[in-house]
């Protein structure tokens, strides 16, 4: 990165997002040396005016911010931060400091992963995902195959609550699949991540 923050004046606010949700996580202030080290340890250091010293967030509680990506603002007098947090930002618990909730919708995927998972180790009777994965790989790649096929029908038909039921079946049935191969959805967000970084 050539562009550098201005210290002139003395600390700089340095902003935290969460790289993915974009959820503004916290303020905090930096000098010239907790930026150093932030940008060399990849992990986000402050300085901390109550402690009078540098503070990498999460060094006692383990909550660290990773660094995905770091941009200064046109008057290099303030830093924005995309990072990766390691469990809640706030020292309260909260997921920010600012009280609210990190989680979009999109988050609650990661859920129902483990409620599918604990279907497969722990299948109860009358569970139908657990009946799914007792049929084995080859009829629940047969369903996604079905649900895919069901969604391009309703995304032709143009009716938007079949889309969606049918958009949701095919979302279902491939978190089930990806569960039978053994492959973490994080595994394909990750794929998803580097092909967003190549374009």
């Amino acid at each position: 990165m050539s562009k550098q923050p201005d210290f002139s004046k003395g600390l700089v606010p340095a902003i935290i997002q969460d790289a993915s949700t974009r959820t503004v996580l916290m303020l905090g202030y930096m000098n010239e040396e907790a930026y150093a080290k932030t940008v060399s340890d990849q992990r986000v250091t402050f300085f901390s005016r109550s402690k009078n010293r540098l503070w990498t967030k999460g060094e006692e509680s383990g909550n660290f911010l990773d660094v995905v990506s770091l941009s200064i603002d046109c008057d290099a007098d303030t830093i924005l931060i995309q990072a990766k947090p390691f469990g809640p930002t706030c020292h309260t618990g909260a997921d920010t400091c600012f009280d609210e909730s990190n989680a979009g919708n999109a988050a609650w995927l990661d859920q129902l992963k483990h409620v599918i998972r604990n279907r497969k180790t722990a299948p109860l009777a009358s569970s139908y995902t657990a009946s799914l994965f007792q049929l084995g790989t080859h009829k629940i790649a047969q369903k996604v195959g079905e649900e895919a096929v069901e969604l391009v029908i309703e995304a032709l038909m143009q009716n938007d609550d079949l889309f969606k039921g049918e958009a949701a079946d095919l979302i279902f049935h491939l978190l089930v699949l990806l569960e039978d191969r053994g492959i973490d959805l994080s595994e394909i967000i990750a794929v998803l991540q580097s092909r967003h970084a190549a374009k």
